[in-house]
């Protein structure tokens, strides 16, 4: 088994709310994920409430990814 090393600053440390100096990759990796996640989740928001769309009801979703389904099936 390898040991891989990082160093992170102790305001990273508390934001990801770490108790321990020592975990697995596997938790690692899950821990960037999640935070990479909640990034695009947040980017994803603020570009929907630039553009408007953030008001769209479940209806008007639906019709747009009704017409987007059907121009992409007249375009093949």
């Amino acid at each position: 088994m390898k040991t891989l090393n990082i160093s992170i600053s102790d305001i990273e440390y508390n934001k990801f709310g770490l108790q321990n100096d020592q975990f697995s990759f596997t938790d690692f990796v899950d821990l960037i994920s999640n935070e990479l996640s909640r990034q695009n989740l947040n980017k994803s928001i603020e570009l929907a409430e630039k553009y408007g769309l953030s008001n769209l009801t479940m209806d008007d979703i639906s019709k747009e990814v009704k017409a987007v389904r059907k121009n992409a099936k007249n375009n093949t």
